[in-house]
Formats: structure tokens, sequence, C-alpha cells
């Protein structure tokens, strides 16, 4: 083994700070084959879950996202902690069209629906419901998660978020945990991104995918939404973008 002179290591160092300044990626020389050639790896596919208290949640906060996660070949899950029943519903049916319309926005995004089985409006938190759920998101073994933000307005939002937070936790926090916005100011407040994601491209695709929950005033609701994208799309550099808060202490798993 040639050893290594003062010099070598003056030279290393020089274009380990050249790398630095101007952002190029860090390739470690040991990794390098025998060739000299650094070995190329496929980037590994993802399995995502997006967490939300009704249907229609994960679609307008991540709509874009998630198509932008599936057009790479990552699986995406839809995990809706109610199907939409009615709170004043003593059947505790869903709407007549509830599931329907969430198994076509999942279509639409290249995503699977999956549903935790409580009632819109009556969520319930304790052992029992964060064992359920935790058993749920533990059998998907996910990679990143993404649930609503713990003290959005929705009492539906904020039991979704506390549940998803609990799992992460049992699961030895092994997942990427990020946070997304709905209808920001009328539902999320004081919510401050740490990441963007461009969604111009698939807009249109987000758009279909709530407009697919036509039973819920999609004419309102993604009105607002788009507020949201295009001022987050101004702030990250895009036409629209969805914004979201990582969790610090969870791994980091590069966004789309």
């Amino acid at each position: 083994m040639k050893p290594i002179t003062r010099r070598d290591m003056l030279a290393q160092a020089s274009r380990l700070g050249t790398a630095v300044t101007v952002g190029l990626p860090l390739i470690s020389t040991a990794a390098e084959s025998p060739s000299g050639q650094a070995p190329s790896t496929a980037n590994p596919k993802l399995k995502v879950i997006v967490t939300g208290g009704h249907p229609g949640d994960p679609e307008y906060g991540c709509g874009g996202t998630i198509a932008r996660y599936s057009d790479l070949g990552h699986e995406v899950v839809l995990l809706y902690l109610n199907k939409g029943e009615g709170a004043g519903n003593p059947s505790n049916h869903p709407g007549p069209d509830r599931v329907a319309e969430a198994s076509k926005a999942c279509e639409i995004l290249k995503a699977r629906p999956a549903f935790a089985g409580q009632i819109d409006g009556q969520a319930i938190i304790d052992r029992d419901h964060y064992d359920q759920f935790h058993r749920l998101i533990e059998a998907e073994q996910p990679n990143v998660v993404f649930t609503q933000w713990p003290i959005d307005n929705h009492r539906d939002h904020r039991a979704i978020s506390l549940l998803t937070y609990d799992a992460w936790l049992r699961m030895g926090k092994k997942f990427a945990l990020y946070y997304y916005e709905v209808s920001n100011g009328e539902d999320t407040v004081q919510f401050a991104p740490s990441h963007y994601v461009d969604i111009t491209a698939v807009e249109s695709r987000k758009r279909s995918a709530c407009y697919a929950h036509a039973s819920q005033s999609p004419d309102k609701f993604y009105a607002l939404q788009e507020l949201v994208t295009r001022m987050r799309g101004i702030e990250s550099g895009h036409k629209q973008a969805e914004s979201f808060i990582h969790h610090i202490q969870s791994p980091a798993v590069p966004l789309p």
C-alpha cells in the first residue's frame, strides 16, 4: 500500500473544501471500485405513507408530492383516519360517495387507499387506539410518513397527527416524519416550513384528485389550497409548491 504523504493529505483537503464550497456531492474514495470508478447505486424504492383525518386531506395537503413520488416508482399509501362518516349520521355509514371518491383520487395519484376505522368527528385517542394505529403503521414498514399539523383546528387532524407521532416513537423514530398543511389560515396555523416540493408539473393531477372528492365542495376548498401552494411557490422559487416541516429527530429521506 502506498503511504499517504502530507502533500497527499493537503491535496485531498483542498478538493474537499472546493466541493463543499460549490455544493458538489461528496464521494468517498474508499467506496471506489477496483477500476477507480465510484460504483453506481440505483435509487431505492420507498414506502411512503400519508396520513389524514378524512378522505381528501392527504390529497389537498400533499397531492402534488404524492404524484411525484408515485411517478418515480415509489409505493404510496393514503391512510385515512375515517371514511368520512357524517358526525350527525346515527348509522355511522360514510356519505354516499366518500370511499368511492377516495379510491378514485388514489387511482389518479397512483396510490393505495387504507382506512384506520375511526368515525368522522368522533376521533378517539386512548391506549387501545394508539395500539391499533401502531400496528397499522408497523405492518406497512414505511420509509417516510407525512401527517397533519398537530395544532390544526379540526380535532380529527390533531388526532391523526398524535396517532402517527406515537407510532413513530414506538417504532424507534426509524422513518422520516414530515408534517403538512391544509387550508392554511383557516385550518392549519403557525406553520413554518422547513422543506418544499415543486409541484408545478403535477398540479393538474393534484387538482383532479381533489376534485374527485366531489361531495366536499372542491370549488371552495381547492381555491383556498391553491392560494397556499402559490404562496409556497413564491417562497421557494417555483410556480407552485407544497411545504412541509421535517421532524428534526427523524431520518432525512430526500423529498422528490
